[in-house]
């Protein structure tokens, strides 16, 4: 573990239950993509990175053992609550996973690659995946597709937010982000994986004024602002909410929430 690993993952303190609300579950298609992959049931499925669970229970189902391994303790303590027969939970970073050599049939970074230094951790997943073993970084963009004028209020704020997070040396200096268009070219030139590709999809879940609401409030991009600089975007998100809930009413509506991923067969 490095410092600009602890940060990334203290980045992600003090918001566990609205992240756990809003952010959507890892849908069913990237499993199956992985099931096709293999040719047969994952003996164990390692979520890297996986948060407070979200990514990791899609494969109860479908994986002999899930493992879920994660830095941050207020996101892994909401992620113990889900734990099952075949699902455990342990702390761990990208490029220190507490187990063997060759004993995953497939990785998972789920919203997570991005907090990861790649080399290290490409090596530390090409370490635990066995031959054959495929790894998958699942991102989704936001906001989700709902409603043009609500997803204009999102992307205008959030580009405030983005900028802010850059302007502030005391927000910029908490956390280190790694470029989500070079997840590809990272796995390519790891040199560990024979195949690899994009694929692009989309899935539908319910959502509401009150869920994109809290998908704002879900962005650890928002949550340091409003620790460090409250006064600097406060008001604004304060006015998204109401122009939002102005805009959708109580409606709950199919939004289809919009995945890259990114696969690697070892």
């Amino acid at each position: 573990m490095t410092c600009e690993e602890q940060k990334n993952a203290d980045r992600f303190t003090g918001f566990a239950d609205v992240y756990d609300s809003a952010r959507p579950s890892v849908p069913l298609y990237p499993v199956q993509i992985v099931v096709n992959y293999l040719d047969k049931t994952p003996d164990r499925v390692v979520d890297l990175g996986c948060g407070t669970g979200l990514s990791t229970l899609i494969w109860k189902e479908h994986a002999k053992e899930v493992v879920g391994i994660e830095p941050s303790d207020d996101m892994r303590a909401v992620a113990e609550q889900k734990k099952a027969e075949n699902v455990r939970f342990e702390k761990g970073f990208g490029n220190k996973i507490p187990l063997e050599n060759e004993s995953a049939d497939a990785v998972i970074c789920s919203q997570s690659f991005h907090w990861m230094e790649p080399k290290s951790t490409l090596a530390e997943v090409n370490r635990i995946l066995k031959p054959n073993g495929v790894f998958l970084t699942v991102d989704c963009d936001w906001p989700p597709v709902i409603d043009w004028r609500a997803e204009k209020l999102y992307m205008d704020l959030y580009g405030k937010i983005k900028k802010l997070e850059k302007d502030f040396d005391d927000v910029s200096d908490t956390f280190v982000r790694y470029s989500k268009d070079k997840h590809l070219e990272n796995i390519k030139a790891s040199g560990y994986f024979r195949y690899a590709r994009e694929i692009v999809f989309t899935n539908e879940e319910p959502c509401t004024a009150k869920r994109l609401c809290d998908l704002l409030l879900s962005q650890g991009s928002t949550q340091i602002l409003l620790k460090l600089h409250p006064e600097m975007i406060k008001k604004d998100i304060d006015d998204f909410c109401a122009k939002v809930h102005e805009l959708l009413g109580d409606k709950t509506y199919s939004a289809g929430f919009c995945y890259r991923m990114r696969i690697g067969v070892k």
